[in-house]
């Protein structure tokens, strides 16, 4: 079941925050009120309902979902992430490709950064990790569609995706750059694909990158 299917027509910003980190842990509705010292039942109420709790209560489950309370009630949407110092004692890890991969797996939202018609251009896709390569969806006609379509027989264009997650409450993160060609794929070859892009619209140009270099780096502390 997706975070989608549990959110009730009902539901608010901050219900849907907590449904969607709670995903995002992996961890029950039980298993995140036993962390915030609450009831199953309340935790399933704030999920599925309009409205904000008190303080006190949006404190706990920020710190129940390892998050902030500041994104919790949906404060900083329309400013980069990441503001601030860094941690003193943070440590940069070099990352193997296996991990790279795994991190990859669940797919979601990634940015293809690719040589447009006007120029280096980099975009937000969601993608999925089908058959080891990089599968996601545009419009036909599009710059990237437009990138690929070189005339020249045999030419592979080769582009970068690279996919991040940042926790913004313990100045931690990683990032992972996937190196290689990019082709048009057919919509029958991309079965168990299931890419839905949120910008909508005719988006029915698959496209799938094939890994050839997997790099990626980790930010925690000691």
């Amino acid at each position: 079941m997706t975070t989608e299917d549990t959110l009730m027509t009902g539901t608010g910003d901050f219900g849907r925050r907590i449904s969607y980190h709670r995903h995002r842990l992996g961890l029950t509705a039980e298993q995140v009120a036993d962390r915030a010292n609450m009831s199953a039942g309340y935790l399933q109420h704030l999920e599925a309902h309009l409205g904000t709790p008190d303080t006190g209560t949006v404190t706990r489950l920020a710190a129940a979902l390892e998050t902030t309370v500041e994104d919790l009630r949906g404060g900083g949407r329309d400013r980069p992430p990441g503001p601030g110092s860094g941690s003193a004692d943070a440590v940069l890890e070099v990352l193997e490709p296996e991990e790279c991969l795994r991190l990859l797996a669940p797919g979601g939202i990634g940015r293809v950064a690719f040589n447009s018609p006007e120029g280096p251009t980099v975009l937000p896709v969601n993608y999925q990790l089908h058959d080891g390569a990089i599968v996601f969806r545009t419009a036909h006609g599009g710059p990237m569609d437009q990138d690929l379509r070189t005339g020249l027989e045999g030419v592979e264009i080769k582009i970068g995706f690279q996919v991040d997650r940042i926790d913004e409450g313990r100045r931690e993160g990683w990032s992972v750059l996937v190196q290689g060609p990019a082709h048009h794929v057919a919509e029958d070859e991309t079965t168990g694909a299931d890419v839905t892009p949120w910008a909508g619209g005719e988006r029915r140009l698959y496209i799938r990158v094939v890994p050839h270099r997997i790099t990626g780096r980790r930010i925690h502390g000691l």
